[in-house]
């Protein structure tokens, strides 16, 4: 049998479990380096603060080409630091793409705003323009959230930006899904008035634990952000916010130090699986959504479109007893949570947002797979698509 055909056979005959997302898959001597690293902190009781925070933050400052980072607890206290520091309080209005993680609305709801959310474009994910100029003239917001999801951002992002400099509305970018994403070879985070992102370990970036960071070039809108992350303090018994303790601790500074030393390779490896499911993966009958034109994505996650629900179970059923992980980010709109139904201010434009997260299949997406892997996810994905169109 020849290597070829001996490789096809192992990979359709051979079970092997594949998790949706593997936080296991670090580089050689990284271990060891960590375990070195934290045992000289600990011996320094170096726990809060310091040099590796410092460091950390400076070196994301030329990684994004922004002028100030400040570091902080976790990705949903970016979101609330940043609205809080540009004025965003009770009773002001805040546009929410309907298609996004909670914590998007949360952030709003949470410093006392009302959120409207505004209607998605499916062909990137990101929030429809149309939906989203009617909602800046008719809902007068103060600020606006759009969100970077599956590793890209808008296709549209330079008109979204203008039409909020022009209607003098305030625009915070959540960029957690888009550490490494380039548009018009430039860091996407580059020119955003106010963005964030988040450490959470899944992340392209990921630490340890929690952790969150607010990109601006504003150093009046950073300093805000330092204060009001750090109980508003304006010495160390002296108090010029209301603010709270969202400091990002040291050890997560230092974990995440070590891994921007591998970041490129990380997602290198991202995007070599982004190339081979989009070579194979067509001629299973699954639709692909890729970056828009002008970006680099990050390869951070695969992204299926299956409007078609009963196939999609189907496939899913496959998956699932082939030991194949796989999401979908996110299952439903902002709008339609439960919890919204207390907060929700309104919503501009239809109901693609519905339809987008009801056919996205998310397939397994980390540093270093192995081809093997990649070969029995497409073949799994090929089989069962063709048990159910029969062919």
């Amino acid at each position: 049998m020849s290597l070829i055909l001996n490789l096809y056979y192992v990979q359709r005959r051979t079970k092997i479990n594949i998790p949706f997302i593997d936080l296991k898959r670090f580089e050689p001597g990284f271990h060891d380096a960590l375990m070195s690293k934290l045992h000289s902190m600990t011996l320094g009781a170096q726990f809060i603060g310091g040099q590796e925070v410092a460091e950390l933050e400076q070196r994301l400052l030329s990684k994004l080409e922004v002028a100030h980072a400040v570091t902080c607890a976790n990705g949903t206290d970016a979101l609330q630091l940043a609205l809080r520091a540009v004025g965003v309080g009770a009773g002001d209005v805040v546009l929410v793409p309907n298609a996004t993680f909670w914590a998007t609305f949360e952030a709003v709801v949470n410093v006392g705003a009302k959120p409207v959310t505004v209607d998605s474009d499916l062909s990137d994910g990101g929030v429809c323009v149309d939906a989203f100029e009617q909602a800046i003239r008719e809902g007068r917001p103060k600020a606006a959230l759009i969100a970077h999801l599956y590793g890209w951002g808008s296709a549209r992002i330079l008109e979204l930006r203008a039409l909020c400099r022009q209607h003098g509305v305030v625009l915070i970018e959540d960029g957690a899904q888009a550490f490494g994403v380039r548009y018009q070879g430039h860091s996407i985070y580059k020119s955003a008035q106010i963005s964030t992102t988040s450490f959470y370990p899944a992340k392209v970036l990921g630490g340890a634990g929690d952790g969150g960071a607010v990109f601006t070039d504003d150093a009046t809108i950073a300093d805000k952000v330092r204060r009001l992350g750090n109980h508003g303090r304006t010495a160390h018994y002296g108090y010029g916010d209301v603010g709270w303790n969202s400091r990002l601790d040291s050890l997560q500074a230092a974990f995440l130090n070590l891994s921007l030393d591998h970041i490129e390779a990380r997602i290198a490896s991202r995007r070599e699986a982004v190339a081979f499911y989009r070579q194979h993966l067509p001629d299973t009958g699954i639709q692909l959504m890729n970056a828009p034109d002008g970006y680099e994505e990050n390869g951070y996650c695969n992204v299926c479109l299956m409007p078609d629900l009963a196939s999609k179970a189907a496939l899913e059923a496959s998956l699932k007893a082939a030991g194949i992980g796989f999401g979908n980010i996110y299952p439903s709109v902002m709008s339609k949570q439960p919890g919204a139904a207390a907060y929700l201010e309104g919503h501009f434009g239809g109901q693609v947002g519905e339809q987008l997260c009801a056919s996205v299949l998310n397939l397994p997406l980390y540093p270093y797979m192995t081809e093997t892997e990649l070969h029995r996810i497409v073949n799994v994905v090929r089989e069962g698509q063709e048990a159910i169109h029969g062919r």
